[in-house]
């Protein structure tokens, strides 16, 4: 095709050559053109630099241009309709009318509300009681529409339109600056309009609410009647007249509240305004109500010079409502956005005849390299002198164009670098081809729970009063008006970072939601709203180190450190001779280093905050608890096995010599859920076997404990000895079973059993079966001859089988240990999620391979989120993969060991769309296998992967809220308990008979003796243990061997004390009399014809009779066999 391509643009890009004529033609004649002949080696010429810079455009254009064209669609999502319009319209006229006819009231003094009716609350917490003033109510001086709707820049969901209501001159007065004078008198005015308008009939429902959480700044939300009341919301806004105060008034280091008025305590320096500290929130409260009407003309005048100035602040709203930016208490709101692209544009960093695509591109790509924490921004027409002056008084600056507000006062530095670190994020996989950009970038949520490593939350928050007096913050208390959380955050937030400091890499926190309340309550009081979350991006090689090594004990930093750390912090000497100050935290187990942050955070809010341990409910690893243990015991069995291997390898005195040894087992890869342990066995539970005297169960007495054989692939030299009939290789393979073991019994003493098939080594406490693999073989199982003596070639079962055990198995296993090196909580996670799967009853449909393979893939690309750094974290994205990712259009390519490059992913894309319905339901490609998916051919099916997403989807919104929500009752291993109403008959089993009782989801109060004792491992040697003996799956495979065509079987192999069995509809359509087809069927006879039904009652008997001994009932669930 490439040649076919190159043709044609040579035809389009030379210029055609005349074809010859004679001299006798007329100049008049017409020119007659042909293509130009190419030879045969121009034509497979390969493609020159140039042609290869073309094809490389060609295919970044293609990448953008489609991402283009999926953000038009999601505009057209996003805006309002006309219908909508209209209705907004017309509602915003009835309003107005209303409130222009608000009757005037006598004039009062500002504290007596006796002219209110008792129904209408004011939305102010008046603390202090009272302040100077007179108030009377008036119709308004003016009624403007401001913010996102005039500007075009407002978007589905949550429809939020801005009415500013101007309150006259007459009712404010140029002193009302001083002592919340003016937001009393605002919050008064706005009681006074709901009053007036509870009376009508054209308003649906009022409520109070604060603009972005502040309480200076209450404002009246009101949704229209009847159908239409959850479309939209009106926000009304009460300000003063432009201009009404000085805007000097204002300046960040003037004081508008009096220490007098608010403390209630006169001071040695009252009246001297000097000494007063400065209230920038304060002032920038109030500015901001003096401002929206300049902003509107502002942004307007920006917005008419560039075309895609509505799309672009529309695409960036999408993108900060994914990351949960948008809302709350300081947070990044549609209004900075707007102005933040207003700011790029004045400044030529965009340019006007950009599209949406690039607006939001270049913004990101800003917001990602410019820290406002350090070097503000600004609007004003001299941007260098007026950010400065900002920066003493708040932690974010970006000035408005009038030079006088900070529209970032109450965005802490946190917020900031969050958004930072999340456009940077943003950059990196937007040019990613083997990314979905859009999806990451648009689609995904990012909620905390599921973004940050670890989440804690501060409970009960009237705490942080005590905060403020032990951190000593008054002055600050008064210029948040009593706010003391947002007073209190900023510096606990600096102490954490301080604490943390090379721990993190992010640290975030929720914003908390804006109060809404009735207009008929008083205003909530700050301890009201939901717990504050914190949320962690570990750095995973430094977070779970247990020491803190501080500075030597001379150096004058050495005081700051054991500030910083109290008692907590002593003189330690180390192995360099180093003698420095150190903390030392508690960590024995993996599990408990995971939690060393938890340690630091409650100690430091405790010593330097007064936050009790009790208010700190820390939800990093609520989940982990489910698998306990288990990373520790897997290295356990990993160096056993890496011992055995070298064993292996030095072994001398085989006919071949042994060319790999590989483990082929989830433990040796960190990833079995529970991890074998290193027995010591009483050998007085057991009977001897005669002859070889190895341990057999006793009658009548628990089943024994359940030893796991760990799977080691040993791959011998090729040699032209080696025969080429599957039958004779067979034998020489049992042959060096024979021999193997001999040698591991003679030179290390291990007992050893060999059998046709593998060899059992006893070593350690622990069983490695060994299996010799010989790398022909599969093709041989594969040849065959035909009855002419020709030899044809056959893809088999057989074959397939072995070459999964013994190749492909092994190579993931590798691959999968290595993952497990990069990133120390893979293997956990892992286990979690398939400790799931099990508890859900779908591990035989999801498998092993296949659930690692699922989580390796949240790692190798977990865009749009960092790479998990705990395993909790991880879990909660894998029951999101598996409830969200659209199964049946797309492939998941794992991309394992890096080894697909960009060209394979299309390849693996459109392969998989040509032959879909020859895939399995749930397609994985792998380096190894682009086209096939081996490792779900066989499982799940459409139904089982129908059910495990909609299991998934419920489990991940329960454990969700679960874990955010601190007052549920329930304990988190509610998602590992399966509704069985589902299934049409449970068979209970006898937990004496069930080995691994003890991994249950919730392990029953009676344990029993399986013939373990406690004490180290004894020396190699001793008779062979019971290996691989679990009646539960033994059972399981005989009734689904018997039972298969009539019924599913599902079981939980971790310890599940019962059978679950699901009928098969069509197995129930009565069939024509067969003889050879009456097992487990009754005859029914109707007329002349006889047919049969599966007789449901005998085989609910032959489910006993087959379980003996380890069933203990049979209970059918539902008549479902009358179909």
């Amino acid at each position: 095709h490439y040649a076919d391509r190159c043709l044609e643009e040579d035809e389009e890009n030379e210029a055609p050559v005349k074809a010859k004529r004679s001299k006798a033609d007329h100049a008049g004649e017409e020119v007659v053109y042909h293509p130009v002949k190419l030879s045969r080696n121009d034509l497979y010429r390969p493609p020159t630099a140039e042609e290869l810079n073309q094809l490389k455009e060609a295919e970044s254009l293609f990448h953008c241009s489609l991402l283009k064209m999926q953000m038009e669609e999601l505009l057209k999502e996003v805006a309002l309709s006309e219908r909508r319009k209209r209705q907004i319209d017309s509602f915003i006229q009835t309003v107005t009318k209303l409130i222009q006819t608000v009757p005037d009231s006598p004039e009062v003094e500002v504290s007596d509300l006796s002219w209110l009716s008792g129904a209408v609350k004011v939305p102010f917490l008046l603390v202090p009681k009272t302040t100077k003033g007179k108030f009377h109510m008036a119709p308004p001086s003016s009624i403007d529409l401001i913010g996102s709707y005039p500007l075009g820049t407002c978007t589905k969901p949550n429809v939020m339109v801005d009415l500013a209501v101007t309150i006259p001159n007459d009712v404010l007065h140029p002193k009302d600056v001083l002592n919340q004078r003016y937001p009393r008198k605002r919050a008064l005015y706005l009681a006074g309009l709901a009053q007036h308008l509870t009376s009508s009939s054209d308003i649906g429902t009022m409520q109070y609410s604060c603009l972005h959480g502040n309480r200076l700044r209450p404002v009246l939300l009101l949704t229209p009647p009847g159908k239409d009341s959850s479309s939209f919301t009106l926000r009304v806004h009460a300000c003063p007249a432009p201009g009404f105060f000085k805007p000097s008034r204002f300046h960040p280091q003037r004081n508008n509240i009096r220490t007098e008025w608010y403390t209630g305590l006169q001071t040695s320096q009252s009246g001297k305004i000097s000494s007063e500290p400065p209230t920038p929130h304060y002032n920038s409260s109030v500015l901001g109500d003096l401002l929206p009407r300049a902003h509107l003309q502002f942004l307007s005048a920006v917005s008419s010079q560039c075309s895609a100035f509505t799309d672009g602040v529309a695409l960036l709203k999408v993108w900060l409502r994914q990351r949960e930016l948008d809302q709350g208490t300081g947070c990044f709101n549609g209004f900075l956005a707007s102005m933040l692209l207003a700011y790029l544009l004045i400044t030529h960093r965009i340019s006007n005849s950009m599209t949406a695509y690039q607006l939001l591109r270049n913004t990101l790509n800003f917001l990602a390299s410019t820290d406002l924490t350090v070097n503000g921004i600004s609007l004003a027409k001299d941007p260098d002198s007026t950010a400065v002056k900002f920066h003493d008084a708040f932690q974010v600056v970006f000035v408005d164009p009038s030079g006088h507000l900070n529209m970032c006062a109450d965005i802490t530095a946190c917020t900031y670098k969050q958004l930072q670190h999340e456009a940077s994020l943003s950059m990196q996989f937007w040019d990613n081809p083997t990314v979905d950009g859009f999806q990451c970038l648009l689609m995904t949520p990012k909620p905390m729970i599921r973004t940050s490593d670890h989440v804690f939350q501060l409970c009960e928050l009237v705490k942080l009063q005590s905060s403020c007096k032990k951190l000593n913050l008054l002055s600050e208390l008064m210029d948040h008006s009593g706010d003391y959380i947002h007073t209190a955050l900023p510096f606990i937030l600096s102490l954490l970072q301080q604490g943390l400091s090379q721990r993190i890499h992010l640290l975030t926190h929720s914003l908390s939601p804006d109060p809404k309340w009735s207009v008929e309550s008083e205003a909530p009081k700050h301890k009201a709203q939901p717990p504050l979350s914190f949320g962690l991006l570990l750095r995973t090689e430094l977070s779970s180190s247990v020491l803190e090594r501080g500075p030597p004990a001379d150096s004058p930093m050495a005081a700051e450190f054991r500030q910083l750390w109290g008692p907590r912090s002593e003189l330690r000497r180390f192995q360099d001779g180093d003698i420095t100050e150190a903390v030392l935290w508690d960590g024995e187990s993996i599990c408990q280093k995971r939690l060393v942050p938890k340690q630091i955070i409650t100690h430091l809010l405790q010593l330097h905050a007064d936050i009790p341990e009790s208010c700190v409910r820390y939800v990093g690893a609520m989940v982990d608890d489910v698998i306990k243990t288990g990373s520790e015991e897997s290295l356990v069995v990993v160096q056993s096995y890496d011992d055995l291997s070298r064993k292996l390898w030095r072994l001398e005195g085989l006919p071949l010599t042994i060319t790999a040894v590989q483990g082929a087992h989830p433990a040796l890869r960190y990833t079995q859920v529970f991890s074998p342990r290193p027995l010591k066995l009483e050998y007085s539970f057991f009977d001897r076997e005669k002859t070889s005297r190895s341990l057999v169960p006793k009658e009548g007495k628990p089943c024994p404990v359940y030893i796991t054989p760990i799977t080691i692939i040993c791959h011998m030299e090729g040699s032209g000895k080696w025969p080429h009939d599957r039958l004779a290789i067979q034998h020489i393979r049992a042959a060096f079973h024979i021999q193997l073991g001999e040698l591991l019994r003679k030179h290390h003493s291990y007992t050893c059993r060999p059998c046709p098939t593998h060899l059992d080594v006893w070593k350690d406490g622990l069983v490695f079966r060994i299996q010799v693999a010989y790398h022909r073989e599969p093709q041989v199982l594969r040849e065959s001859l035909t009855a002419e003596g020709l030899l044809v070639v056959r893809d088999n079962d057989e074959a397939q089988a072995l070459e999964m055990a013994t190749i492909h198995k092994p190579l993931l296993t590798s691959t999968l240990h290595g993952l497990q090196q990069q990133h120390p909580c893979f293997g956990a996670a892992c286990r979690l999620a398939k400790r799931w799967l099990s508890a859900q009853l779908f591990s035989d449909d999801i498998t092993e391979d296949t659930a690692d393979l699922l989580v390796a893939s949240l790692f190798l690309q977990p865009a749009p989120f960092t790479a998990p750094s705990s395993p909790q974290v991880a879990f909660l994205r894998f029951l999101h993969l598996l409830s969200s990712f659209d199964w049946r259009n797309n492939p998941l390519i794992v991309n394992l060991n890096n080894q697909l490059t960009a060209v394979d992913y299309p390849e693996i894309k459109n392969g998989f769309m040509a032959t879909r319905e020859s895939l399995p339901v749930m397609f994985i490609a792998t380096p190894k296998d682009k086209k096939l998916s081996m490792w779900t051919k066989r499982s799940p099916s459409i139904q089982m992967l129908q059910r495990v997403i909609m299991v998934a989807a419920e489990s991940l919104k329960v454990l969700e809220n679960q874990l955010i929500d601190g007052s549920q009752k329930q304990d988190v291993r509610v998602i590992l308990r399966p509704p069985l109403d589902a299934y049409d008959v449970v068979i209970h089993l006898n937990p004496k008979q069930v080995p691994l009782l003890d991994q249950a989801v919730d392990p029953p109060a009676i344990t029993f003796s399986r013939g373990v004792m406690s004490g180290s491992v004894a020396q190699p040697g001793g008779p062979l243990p019971v290996i691989d003996y679990n009646p539960v799956s033994l059972y399981l495979g005989e009734l689904r061997e018997a039972f298969g065509d009539l019924a599913l079987f599902f079981c939980d192999p971790c310890g599940g004390t019962v059978i679950t069995v699901l009928w098969k509809p069509k197995a129930f359509i009565p069939t024509p009399f067969k003889t050879s087809q009456v097992s487990a069927r009754s005859v029914e006879v109707t007329g002349d014809e006889a047919k049969t039904v599966p007789n449901v009652e005998a085989i609910l008997e032959d489910f006993r009779i087959m379980g003996k001994g380890l069933v203990k009932s049979v209970e059918a669930r539902t008549e479902k066999w009358s179909f």
